[in-house]
């Protein structure tokens, strides 16, 4: 962490030495009182008690401004690592590639940058503010027992052989328990988020009760675990205070007779039970701090496994300026999605040149999706190489790659803002007239301009406030919008009607006449216009050619035909 730690290492220090002072000012408190008793109560000497009870006061005054300047570097220092942890957790987290997102759920992602990063944020305020209270206090007080009274501060050191091993006993057993339970937060995260993002199908198959009774299973761990942590320590807590009474009464018994022989003095007597209260109460408190410190460390490696995470989509070092623009090529690409696991792909070769419309059509799990997401290098192909412009793909940098590219998917992904916003979402810049002018384009101007506040109406969470054809539609504007070489879409019409679909495509046309489009369907009408259709069977290219072609040399084009439109049945 010290990567972290460092640009904040003055306020750390400036709080140490703080801290510091706050605790030499609580320890000085006892020698102060043994003088007002001794000299001041026991000598008649009213003049003492009132000098001496205002340099406690002044003293206490001084301590506190410590504590609360201490209070403020610390916090300034643990609340600002945990910002750069939460910063720089996202930017690796918006990095990632698909394979790795799915690697996580959303629930654990969420609870990784937000109760993770607050537990991390507790340990280190925990540790500059804590521990060093708690050392100088423990090292403190018994350096000022030995300075009255040896006996004293054997009779404190003795307790330390049972407290300090009861103390490591505990947190060995509970410091599993703290990755448990942030494990078990990421599943309930998770379990919510889910049901959050399928309430409507919920409420359709009536699972309100089931949902309700699955999230509670997974609630109930949580608890279980954090009841056992707090039990644990709710056992610890009064042996500890029983041992602490048990050497004050041994304290008191040692004093009294130091007193009655004249070793010792009433104050002095009082002094050594004030420093043995504050060194094993300090002790305790180590007890909830490490406590604190486990659960961050916890936290910390949970969130080092998504801060290290090795990238294995790296940047190539070529920009964006090449010579062809919005060319598409595939050599002999195959594709698995893991090295064990059956090809997705195999040997796709094809190109698209400049301006071109290409189909993709196949049955389901054909590879159709997996196909076009290997042009932006959502994945890496296993084998073969995908070219852009006449370039590897992988050679690419990312962001030069991608603005080539503009996509709209099948399931419409929109955010919590107006429809401008998520129009204009990949050309912030924008003028209102060009987010028009797509809007137009993808039919969608109609339904906005018929919502009380046209395109400055704000967009529910996910779009749930639209349509499905709606959404399709805002999610082609933002496409269009999009200064790229190349349109994928991937079923992206799949919510329109005919009609509406033809109409859309026929105003991408006028709009983005040399655009190279690439366009995945189910329905043959998406696209019986396109240049050249690719027929894909269990990932392979088993046909391409034109419509007409097809239906003359490929039976599985001809029956989808058939069946979608009954053209071709007789043949």
């Amino acid at each position: 962490m010290f990567h972290y730690i460092k640009p904040y290492i003055l306020y750390g220090a400036a709080a140490v030495l703080l801290m510091t002072g706050e605790v030499t000012c609580d320890l000085l408190q006892p020698r102060f009182m043994t003088d007002i008793v001794d000299r001041g109560v026991l000598g008649l000497d009213t003049g003492l008690i009132l000098r001496l009870g205002v340099i406690m006061i002044g003293v206490a005054l001084l301590g506190l401004a410590c504590g609360a300047l201490n209070g403020l570097f610390s916090q300034t220092a643990s609340q600002r690592i945990g910002n750069d942890i939460r910063k720089d957790a996202l930017q690796r987290i918006l990095h990632f590639s698909f394979s790795q997102t799915e690697r996580y759920s959303a629930g654990a992602l969420v609870t990784r940058v937000t109760s993770d990063v607050t537990q991390i944020q507790s340990m280190c305020m925990m540790t500059v503010r804590g521990l060093i209270r708690t050392l100088v206090q423990i090292v403190g007080s018994l350096f000022f027992l030995m300075m009255m009274d040896g006996k004293f501060a054997l009779i404190v050191l003795g307790a330390l052989p049972i407290l300090l091993p009861s103390i490591f006993l505990t947190l060995r057993h509970v410091s599993p328990l703290f990755t448990r339970m942030q494990e078990e937060l990421d599943a309930l995260n998770s379990l919510l988020a889910e049901d959050l993002t399928g309430i409507r199908i919920i409420k359709a198959c009536v699972r309100e009760e089931g949902e309700k009774l699955r999230f509670s299973a997974a609630n109930r761990k949580l608890t279980d675990t954090q009841l056992h942590v707090l039990l644990v320590f709710a056992l610890l807590s009064p042996a500890a205070n029983a041992l602490m009474y048990a050497v004050i009464t041994m304290l008191l018994a040692v004093g009294g007779r130091e007193v009655a022989a004249g070793a010792a003095t009433p104050g002095q007597v009082m002094a050594a039970v004030t420093y043995a209260t504050q060194l094993l109460n300090s002790i305790l408190r180590m007890v909830i701090m490490f406590q604190n410190i486990s659960r961050g460390a916890a936290s910390w490696k949970r969130m080092r496994s998504v801060l290290e995470e090795d990238e294995p989509i790296r940047d190539g070092l070529h920009g964006a300026s090449t010579r062809e623009r919005g060319s598409v090529e595939f050599r002999n690409v195959s594709f698995r999605w893991n090295d064990d696991g059956a090809a997705a792909l195999s040997n796709v070769s094809f190109k698209a040149s400049p301006g071109e419309t290409i189909g993709i059509m196949g049955a389901t799990g054909s590879g159709k999706s997996t196909l076009v997401n290997l042009i932006p290098r959502f994945y890496d192909v296993t084998e073969g190489s995908v070219l852009v412009d006449g370039i590897d793909v992988r050679d690419y940098k990312k962001e030069a790659l991608r603005g080539k590219i503009a996509i709209a998917l099948q399931k419409s992904e929109l955010f919590g803002r107006t429809v401008r916003e998520n129009i204009a979402w990949g050309a912030p810049d924008a003028s209102t007239e060009a987010v028009v002018a797509a809007a137009k384009a993808a039919q969608a101007d109609g339904f906005i301009e018929e919502t009380p506040d046209g395109y400055d109406t704000v967009i529910a969470e996910r779009g749930n406030s639209l349509s499905g054809g709606q959404k399709q539609r805002i999610a082609v504007a933002r496409a269009l919008l999009k200064d790229a070489e190349i349109l994928i879409l991937d079923d992206a019409t799949s919510a329109l009607d005919l009609a509406t679909e033809a109409a859309l495509y026929e105003a991408v046309e006028r709009m983005r006449p040399g655009l190279t489009r690439i366009i995945v369907a189910q329905r043959a009408a998406s696209v019986r216009h396109a240049d050249r259709i690719l027929m894909l069977e269990e990932g392979r290219i088993a046909a391409s050619g034109t419509h007409e072609e097809l239906m003359e040399k490929s039976e599985a084009y001809r029956e989808i035909v058939s069946l979608q439109t009954g053209e071709g049945a007789e043949a």
